[in-house]
């Protein structure tokens, strides 16, 4: 039986430490990978199946990875992206309210902490900047939103779902 010295549990405890600190991410100092999602189409009426539909409506992510999710309403009213389940996946790092669309936008804005819903008001964008910390499907991606006959975006067909692996 081989007996351990002093110095072999130092030199092991060594090795152990330098392996788990080259492991070790910033996760903030990513390059975040740009996902965007329309939320309604422009000048769709309310009637108008596209008005009530995330495009695209399905989306896949990965653990560990920093995602800025742009969701911009080009539509004609106020849509919600809400999930509980997506919220208790993901770090959120901040969400964001932006001045307008494309590369001069600015943001005007800037939330921290847990978020399940944001609401985009018509013709405007937020940014959901996140790090999916757990895997799994979710399917209560929804807009919450009522419309006169009682029934929300959702009852019309305004879901998505997210798969994270």
């Amino acid at each position: 039986m081989r007996r351990l010295t002093l110095s072999t549990i130092l030199a092991t405890g060594a090795a152990l430490f330098l392996s788990a600190s080259a492991l070790a991410v910033d996760l903030s100092q990513q390059k975040p990978i740009e996902i965007r999602v329309e939320l309604g189409k422009a000048g769709g009426a309310a009637d108008d199946p596209a008005a009530h539909r995330f495009f695209p409506d399905k989306l896949t992510l990965e653990t560990g990875k920093l995602y800025r999710l742009v969701l911009h309403n080009p539509s004609n009213s106020a849509h919600y992206f809400f999930s509980n389940d997506l919220a208790a996946k993901v770090w959120t790092r901040k969400a964001q309210v932006m001045d307008e669309v494309g590369p001069s936008r600015k943001a005007i804005a800037e939330i921290k902490g847990m978020t399940r819903e944001i609401e985009v008001y018509p013709g405007g964008t937020a940014e959901w900047w996140f790090v999916p910390v757990a895997a799994g499907n979710i399917t209560d991606v929804i807009c919450t939103i009522k419309e006169k006959d009682g029934k929300t975006h959702a009852d019309h067909g305004m879901k998505a779902s997210v798969a994270i692996n």
